[in-house]
């Protein structure tokens, strides 16, 4: 996870999907902490989700459970653009 909250997983197969969207690796922003305030969770970190086997929803809207790692991976250019039209760093990927 980085300092925004938001981690990358690659993702397994998803019918509505593109193939190539299950050889990508997604961010998903598990939280946020505002200027003032505690951290508000967004929903499940990924590491949840591959310890107890909950799914996860990236930025573009992909929804499974996580499992590989992420590295291995480029990254969604979907999941990339929204990250960066809301200012956040993205790894290279």
């Amino acid at each position: 996870m980085t300092e925004t909250g938001i981690t990358l997983d690659p993702t397994l197969a998803d019918p509505e999907l593109d193939g190539d969207h299950e050889r990508m690796s997604h961010i998903v922003l598990e939280g946020f902490k505002p200027e003032k305030g505690d951290y508000i969770s967004a929903g499940p970190s990924v590491v949840e989700g591959m310890v107890n086997g909950t799914a996860v929803k990236a930025l573009c809207g992909k929804i499974w459970v996580p499992g590989r790692n992420p590295k291995k991976y480029p990254i969604c250019p979907t999941c990339k653009e929204i990250a960066e039209a809301r200012g956040w760093k993205v790894p290279a990927g």
